[in-house]
């Protein structure tokens, strides 16, 4: 596989950002990873990155390349910090940024697919919320989103923490005191409408550690999707927050997904 990185400005930012891409290559003779590629422009997967991290996590602490070198997807990570992928009430425009510039200028430098039935998310943690918001909210863009030890139930989680909690900073800059519920970052409000929008729904994949701090949200969020049409994959079993875990989930991640 090729491996880039890019680093671009973005407009709806302001500033210059990144992103780390693979992008699929055949190969006949690379010792110890096939490669391969399809026809026609590239079927995409947007991985998107947890709270502490940024653009180039999953390569460090995962092998994602080995992963999908054989299934001829490209790989697209975008950096968009500590931003909960909201167009934040103190800070960047990274909702705008993610859904409508990143994907038209990931287009424009490579050859992604736009096809719907080509595009995936998927995201651990803070990028687990950022998966199934994008998904959910624009089920006319995916035909597969998927979650990883995902912060699924927002209201939950952001009733539950103090001023003093390490997570509250990031989430107060991107909303603010603003009541979530019943908006696009509710999830468990977007789940519920899911069966009133027209047209196709995205496959979708969640997984979650039972010893994990996320696991009651997770559990919520399951919950509310087994009362609709949406189409639910479920995983849990012993696991903590940590990448030994999601190294391995991101190989059942893609094993699931529709190519």
């Amino acid at each position: 596989m090729a491996l880039i990185n890019c680093d671009f400005f973005s407009e709806t930012l302001g500033m210059s950002s990144s992103m780390t891409v693979l992008l699929p290559q055949q190969t006949l003779s690379q010792i110890g990873m096939e490669g391969v590629q399809r026809e026609g422009r590239h079927p995409v997967l947007y991985l998107l990155h947890g709270l502490s991290d940024d653009h180039t996590i999953w390569l460090r602490r995962s092998s994602i390349e080995r992963y999908v070198s054989s299934l001829g997807l490209a790989v697209v990570m975008p950096n968009v910090h500590r931003s909960f992928y909201a167009d934040m009430e103190y800070g960047g425009k990274y909702w705008t940024f993610l859904t409508e510039e990143l994907p038209a200028v990931a287009r424009s430098f490579f050859p992604l697919s736009e096809k719907r039935e080509d595009n995936f998310v998927a995201g651990l943690s803070m990028g687990g919320f950022g998966a199934f918001k994008w998904a959910l909210n624009q089920p006319e863009q995916f035909a597969a989103a998927a979650s990883l030890s995902g912060v699924l139930d927002l209201v939950m989680h952001r009733d539950s923490l103090g001023p003093d909690n390490g997570l509250y900073e990031p989430i107060y800059k991107a909303y603010g005191d603003k009541d979530i519920r019943g908006t696009k970052d509710d999830l468990i409000w977007a789940v519920n409408q899911a069966d009133s929008l027209a047209g196709p729904k995205p496959l979708l994949y969640q997984c979650c550690g039972t010893s994990d701090f996320l696991y009651r949200e997770n559990t919520s969020f399951r919950n509310a999707c087994e009362q609709t049409g949406l189409q639910l994959t479920y995983s849990e079993e012993p696991a903590d927050h940590e990448w030994g875990y999601w190294d391995k989930k991101i190989q059942d991640v893609l094993n699931w997904l529709p190519l």
